[in-house]
């Protein structure tokens, strides 16, 4: 943990009452997009929804993920080292700057040595600054206009879905939108965390989360990915980093591994289901739904009750 993040923590648990942390699967939870692909979103709703459109549009963001990965985010060099997160490799970055660096010409290999292992903590330590930046320092006008309307699609074909998760994450965070008068605002009543633990590769995840807007509430150190470790592991790292008595957990996604490892964790789970009549998907979730399973576990608490 670095000493930002401590601060941070510290700041959090001195300023009374209990933090929620909420521990969010990605694909067919936050976004949708295996579903789209192998059509299970589309054909959940009995023949009313167009299958062929939503695997193009599916197919559509496939492309301009792998595309941003191996343009912006070195996947073509690392895509064989994934790692559970950003920092896992901090030991070795000597703290070299990089502005100058030449990430095309420094023989990086298979980081099975120290040396290669400090070349895969400087991209990494290069992909957080980039991610923190948002998409705008690398993709030009005609490039956003293009992803801000597949994301005006794709909302409009799943009913709402992208939008209405994103509203979540904003209702219940300390990060608001820009003002009109270009300002940022900040909801001091509001100190719950977001974090991301996904099946899916790091980097691939990272890009999804700016493609998909989430980047606003999910920075780079609360991205996790549980391919190589499990999320049973990424869920224990969490809980050691938030580790006390005002930190309260709830795991929310659609699949049985999170499902298990929240159990194990005695955290209250939330499963997400891709159902149209179901209440336990987005538009459906809100804070308040989910207050009921922190309630159920921890007790109630007066933030639970201001959740509308």
């Amino acid at each position: 943990m670095n000493d930002n993040t401590s601060q941070k923590l510290g700041t959090l648990v001195s300023d009374g009452g209990p933090v929620n942390v909420y521990v969010w699967d990605m694909d067919e939870t936050l976004i949708l997009l295996r579903s789209l692909l192998n059509g299970t979103y589309a054909e959940s709703f009995s023949g009313s929804k167009d299958v062929k459109r939503g695997v193009e549009i599916g197919r559509m963001w496939e492309k301009h993920i792998l595309k941003i990965c191996d343009d912006f985010f070195f996947y073509e060099q690392i895509e064989e080292c994934n790692e559970p997160f950003l920092d896992s490799l901090r030991q070795y970055d000597d703290g070299k700057d990089l502005s100058l660096y030449d990430f095309k010409q420094d023989d990086f290999s298979t980081p099975t040595d120290d040396l290669n292992k400090r070349k895969l903590a400087y991209r990494h330590r290069a992909v957080a600054h980039k991610y923190e930046k948002g998409l705008c320092p690398f993709l030009d006008s005609e490039s956003m206009n293009v992803l801000d309307e597949l994301y005006n699609v794709t909302d409009e074909y799943t009913e709402r879905w992208l939008s209405s998760a994103r509203a979540f994450l904003e209702q219940c965070s300390c990060v608001k939108e820009e003002s009109s008068d270009g300002t940022s605002a900040t909801d001091q009543s509001s100190q719950d965390i977001h974090i991301l633990v996904t099946s899916g590769a790091l980097i691939p995840s990272l890009v999804k989360c700016l493609l998909f807007r989430l980047d606003t509430f999910l920075r780079h150190e609360n991205v996790y990915s549980s391919i190589d470790v499990g999320k049973l592991q990424c869920f224990k790292w969490i809980k050691e980093r938030f580790n006390h008595p005002k930190f309260r957990f709830c795991a929310i996604g659609d699949g049985w591994e999170e499902c298990a490892a929240a159990q194990a964790m005695q955290w209250p789970f939330v499963k997400i289901d891709l159902q149209p009549d179901s209440s336990h998907r987005f538009p459906g979730v809100t804070p308040k739904t989910v207050s009921y399973y922190f309630a159920a576990v921890y007790g109630n608490s007066d933030a639970d009750s201001s959740k509308e």
